[in-house]
């Protein structure tokens, strides 16, 4: 078994087709490792823009790129026919640092070539899904890649970054960390028709609070100082995503602002709360005293 971590770049721009927004891909960069994480070789092209005609100013100032470049690439096809010959016949496992590139990769191999599937992906991993489950983070947020390398002591200052070569090295020495023992991770998956299904599912958050997916039991709060069941003030009104409501502890006398979001995805609900003390009005008595 082999390994390829790919990073890729990509350039906002309107599609006519689409009559909306894609994010086309302008670059391609990978690391091929053996079976024993040894570097094999590294695959680097540019894309020759079909969709944009002009790289947006936020993606020249982190790329470097031109719109020189982009318009004497590599056309799409050619340049990801020249990558699966590159990846070759070996049973392979991609990786990307979180799963967005691979979204967009179906995105413009739909746009561009009319199929629904990725034709060089077998097995897929998403490393920054196994960085998580190893190390934590903060709930609801995901580790970026350099601050995970950071915390690996890997100095991100030897790679290029914002470059699809640079990053997809520094994704490769990151992999290189956390596969001990070649013992693969439970993230790998079969890149069959759930993978698919689950990779164009666009997650959902709910808004109808009487809806059979939301967790009743989760629409209380607890006080986080005495640990007292708090008495509801207000009813649960829906606003920026959340639930919102108040709620008061009648040991420590404080009020709580409480929000909490269900978000559908392909297999679960995910549930997020946030909490904040709500700091007591102060009347023209209060100033007088």
């Amino acid at each position: 078994m082999q390994f390829v971590v790919l990073d890729l770049e990509w350039n906002n721009t309107y599609a006519k087709k689409a009559k909306g927004y894609i994010n086309e891909i302008i670059e391609i960069g990978a690391v091929k490792l053996d079976s024993e994480l040894e570097n094999v070789d590294t695959f680097s092209c540019i894309i020759r823009s079909q969709i944009g005609k002009k790289l947006r100013g936020s993606i020249k100032r982190l790329t470097h790129l031109t719109n020189d470049d982009i318009n004497s690439g590599m056309p799409f096809t050619k340049a990801f026919s020249m990558f699966r010959k590159w990846i070759g016949t070996d049973e392979t496992v991609i990786f990307t640092w979180g799963d967005g590139d691979v979204r967009v990769l179906l995105e413009n191999f739909k746009y561009l070539n009319g199929i629904k599937v990725i034709p060089f992906l077998d097995k897929y991993c998403d490393l920054q899904r196994v960085f998580q489950r190893i190390y934590g983070g903060t709930k609801g947020q995901q580790t970026g890649l350099l601050a995970a390398a950071q915390m690996l002591d890997i100095d991100p200052e030897m790679y290029i970054h914002h470059r699809a070569l640079g990053d997809s090295m520094l994704t490769a020495d990151i992999l290189k960390k956390l596969l001990c023992n070649n013992e693969l991770f439970p993230e790998i998956v079969d890149c069959g028709d759930e993978f698919y299904e689950k990779l164009v599912y666009k997650a959902k958050v709910i808004r109808n609070i009487d809806n059979p997916l939301v967790d009743k039991k989760r629409l209380c709060h607890v006080c986080e100082t005495c640990g007292t069941a708090c008495n509801q003030l207000s009813a649960w009104k829906f606003h920026c995503q959340f639930f919102r409501a108040n709620f008061h502890c009648p040991e420590c006398d404080l009020t709580y602002s409480v929000g909490v979001r269900f978000k559908k995805l392909y297999d679960k609900v995910e549930f997020r709360k946030i909490v904040s003390v709500m700091e007591p009005k102060i009347t023209q008595e209060d100033e007088n005293e």
